[in-house]
């Protein structure tokens, strides 16, 4: 199959991309973490703070609080088991799942990315390290100074003498390909974009400065890494420091010859690090190594910026509804995401006053998002929107509506219920939509960045939607409703809900926001 035919039907006919005898092995599933052996290590400790309070600016950061940071982003949080009903002819039969869980979704609780941290404290040797999110420590991977090596494979985009620490947001291929097959690579983009957005929200309520670099020699990195391209990617690399500034670098200071990947790793020594994920038999993915490769940048060279583009303007409705502009209201990070879930089954329909979904709304792009994509100086993602069909919304007819976040504003683009619509396009009916009154759906571009970035672009643009998720998903909670991203749906019904096709523009992914009763579960925290 060739690429642009696979991007496609992985957004528009995801059916096409199974194997038409796919059978999932459950028995045989890896690991829902990376395990390494042999390693030096050293323990975070677990007596973590039940709140994120704003640290002292001129302080410097301890082995704790980077502690704190990794477990609030993607420690193990909770063990949980629901009961499943499944009613057949002969009798209702009830099964059990567990799972292990974090604070950041994924689909199908598999996780399928893996963190890394170059650190430099005085509390730990300098050098590369995999966070162990199974036993809450880090494991030493390369001891040394590599601020040169790491600034060249970023293309000097960013002064990482400056941090004191830097995260690898990786892909372990397998740990959801085994489920999901060739569509895995679509949620694997999204998964990672919703880690970077939870990494750029811990980081904000603690007092470091981030910044999110997509532009990087991917061999360089992974070679530093010692991670095998066939098995894993880094795909975001995140900068910290604790001063407050971007950590950017003029554009003059990347003018002059490319840096070449291959060149680059000749300078570190190959690592061959043993790593355990308890699948004994791994089907391959040719497909995904395929575009894997297509994505990569060999040189920088082929680093580029985008223009900034507003995508609401392109595609506004007629009438307007302006939204009261509510005070911004604070809330507790750290409460947040021990309540936060993905409801399911258990929404129930109740009335969203308009100062919710105004605040609901302004919040969810009232956040600083650095970047070497642009030139936006830290404002919130430009690339990608919210549209939404809303019902028994106060002061809001019920509709399909586009939100304006220039002008905080709704530009209504079709009138009515289109529950029953929304729920007729799910390909597995999970949610009842008829629950439900708001109905997110993240727009982007069509061409998913593929003229500025190549295969490149649809990764980032699926990592841009999911921090916009992961942002959507903590307001929501913090007004008392929740959230749960959805993939099983038809984007071209929905695209032809707010009449975007012609506009190049396409739903991205489906977020059904409102309230819901308390779950039925057995959940047990993880942390002391």
């Amino acid at each position: 199959m060739e690429l642009e035919t696979f991007v496609h039907h992985l957004h528009f006919n995801p059916e096409k991309i199974f194997p038409p005898d796919w059978q999932v092995d459950w028995e045989d599933a890896p690991l829902p973490y990376k395990l390494y052996r042999g390693l030096p290590e050293i323990p975070l400790s677990g007596d973590v703070p039940l709140t994120l309070k704003r640290r002292e600016a001129k302080a410097e950061p301890s082995l704790g609080e980077l502690g704190h940071f990794l477990w609030y982003v993607y420690g193990l949080t909770h063990y949980s088991q629901s009961a499943l009903i499944e009613d057949t002819k002969e009798k209702a039969a009830v099964s059990y799942a567990q799972l292990l869980r974090r604070f950041v979704p994924s689909g199908g609780a598999l996780y399928p990315n893996e963190l890394y941290v170059y650190v430099k404290l005085e509390d730990a040797p300098m050098g590369i390290y995999h966070y162990d999110a199974a036993h809450h420590r880090l494991l030493l991977l390369r001891e040394g100074n590599y601020d040169s090596y790491l600034s060249r494979s970023l293309g000097k985009s960013c002064d990482l003498s400056d941090c004191f620490c830097t995260v690898f947001v990786s892909t372990l291929f397998w740990k959801n390909f085994y489920k999901y097959n060739n569509f895995s690579y679509r949620l694997q983009g999204l998964d990672a974009g919703v880690l970077i957005g939870q990494s750029l929200e811990v980081a904000y309520t603690m007092g470091f400065s981030s910044r999110v670099c997509y532009q990087f020699l991917d061999r360089s990195i992974n070679h530093l890494l010692g991670l095998s391209e066939q098995e894993e990617n880094v795909y975001a690399v995140i900068p910290l420091s604790i001063n407050q500034s971007n950590n950017s670098v003029d554009d003059d200071h990347n003018r002059g010859k490319g840096v070449n990947a291959t060149e680059l790793c000749r300078e570190v020594p190959l690592l061959e690090h043993v790593s355990y994920n308890r699948s004994k038999r791994v089907i391959d993915y040719p497909l995904l190594k395929k575009l894997n490769e297509a994505s990569m940048f060999e040189t920088t060279e082929s680093f580029v910026k985008i223009k900034n583009n507003n995508s609401v303007k392109q595609s506004l409705g007629t009438e307007m509804i302006l939204l009261p502009l509510e005070e911004r209201f604070s809330y507790n990070l750290a409460s947040v995401c021990k309540e936060r879930h993905c409801p399911d089954i258990d929404f129930m329909l109740g009335k969203v006053s308009q100062t919710q979904l105004s605040s609901l709304l302004n919040e969810t792009f009232s956040f600083l998002y650095q970047n070497d994509l642009d030139e936006t100086d830290g404002h919130a993602l430009t690339r990608v929107s919210l549209y939404g069909s809303f019902y028994n919304v106060e002061g809001v007819p019920n509709g399909a509506y586009s939100y304006d976040n220039t002008a905080h504003a709704l530009r209504r683009i079709n009138q009515g219920d289109f529950r029953e619509f929304l729920q007729e396009g799910l390909t597995m009916p999970n949610v009842n939509l008829y629950q439900v009154p708001l109905c997110m759906h993240v727009v982007g571009d069509k061409d998913h960045l593929k003229e500025e970035l190549g295969y490149r672009g649809y990764r980032i643009q699926q990592m841009e939607a999911g921090i916009l998720v992961q942002r959507l998903l903590v307001v929501s909670c913090a007004l008392g409703m929740g959230g749960h991203p959805l993939l099983g749906f038809d984007a071209n019904q929905c695209d032809e809900l707010y009449r975007i096709n012609s506009k190049g523009k396409t739903s991205l992914i489906q977020i059904p926001v409102g309230p819901y009763r308390p779950r039925a579960w057995l959940k047990g925290s993880l942390s002391s």
